[in-house]
């Protein structure tokens, strides 16, 4: 099985960033953080991706998830819930 880059984007006080990470940590999946509250670069990356501030942004492969949705994330990432 292909395994996929997971990046996320988030900010240091975002709960479903936290909620997202903890989720993903637990499932033992590896992941790219990129802290958009002091990264300019990673924010205006962002942006250009979703148009939107929104976070977090999770990119898999080549599919963006905006926002912590597990359920979609577990059948993105092809993983038992």
């Amino acid at each position: 099985m292909e395994t996929k880059k997971v990046e996320i984007y988030s900010t240091e006080t975002c709960h479903f960033c936290h909620m997202a990470k903890d989720w993903l940590t637990s499932k033992n999946v590896p992941f790219v953080d990129y802290n958009v509250g002091s990264d300019v670069e990673k924010r205006k990356e962002m942006m250009e991706i979703t148009g939107q501030l929104g976070v977090p942004v999770i990119k898999v492969g080549n599919e963006v998830m905006i926002g912590f949705n597990q359920d979609q994330l577990a059948k993105i990432l092809e993983i038992a819930e």
